[in-house]
């Protein structure tokens, strides 16, 4: 965990002096736990509304500790468990708020508005039991836990996982016999990392639209530029190394 300077925030020409921190100082704070985290990434979340601080007369950003805490906990939510900004936003303004919304409900209601019909709008994302992505991979339950130690391998909320987890899974098999360990795959999940958040950066405005028509454009969009950002790596990766793939 990371750790935040205790004092109250202030207000004005005084927050400088009141426990706040700048941004490099947030930055600092959290790289511990998010050795990626750029200042770049800070400024995008603050843009998307994940975090509000304080600005200075001069335009400078100040954050408080709690500002400091809920950015950690969007990075987490988005390491661990691959939710969207808007789900994550929402979910943690309700937790502010004092509701008690479970993370497989939000993003499908806001206060005054009806439940989207999810089912009807959105294809059902395929899961996998921890029984069956175990055997599917031939894996025990220590190199499961290990692979999520390092962020290679999440659950969702309920448990389940994602089918493409079996996909991960057998590939990080493959490359164990060539000696590839798990931990030296976390730089291979940072770049991914880096790559998603680019195309959720393009996408985003379509997801904030009113129009229901433009957000479900948003996930064909999304489709379409993680396709390219997968063959985009893949021949960068090849290069590199000077080699074709069939």
């Amino acid at each position: 965990m990371f750790q935040t300077p205790s004092g109250g925030a202030g207000q004005g020409a005084a927050a400088t002096d009141s426990g706040l921190m700048s941004i490099g100082a947030v930055l600092n704070a959290l790289r511990d736990e998010f050795p990626d985290i750029t200042i770049s990434k800070i400024r995008f979340l603050e843009s998307e509304g994940l975090v509000e601080p304080l600005r200075t007369p001069a335009g400078y950003r100040k954050f408080s500790a709690h500002d400091v805490e809920r950015l950690g906990q969007v990075l987490r939510m988005q390491r661990d468990h691959y939710l969207p900004l808007k789900v994550i936003r929402e979910h943690l303004d309700a937790v502010e708020r004092g509701e008690a919304v479970s993370l497989s409900r939000v993003g499908r209601q806001r206060d005054g508005e009806a439940a989207v019909p999810e089912p009807a709008e959105s294809p059902t994302v395929a899961r996998i039991g921890r029984d069956e992505l175990l055997a599917a991979a031939g894996i025990g339950d220590r190199e499961l836990e290990e692979w999520e130690s390092y962020g290679l391998l999440a659950p969702l909320p309920d448990g389940a996982y994602e089918a493409e987890a079996v996909t991960v899974a057998s590939l990080v098999v493959q490359l164990g016999r060539f000696g590839i360990e798990p931990r030296h795959l976390r730089v291979m999940k940072a770049a991914a990392d880096r790559e998603a958040g680019l195309v959720d950066q393009v996408v985003a405005p379509l997801k904030r639209h009113r129009n229901p028509q433009t957000r479900a454009h948003a996930e064909a969009r999304t489709k379409e530029l993680a396709g390219l950002a997968v063959k985009l790596h893949a021949a960068l990766v090849q290069s590199a190394l000077g080699v074709r793939l069939p």
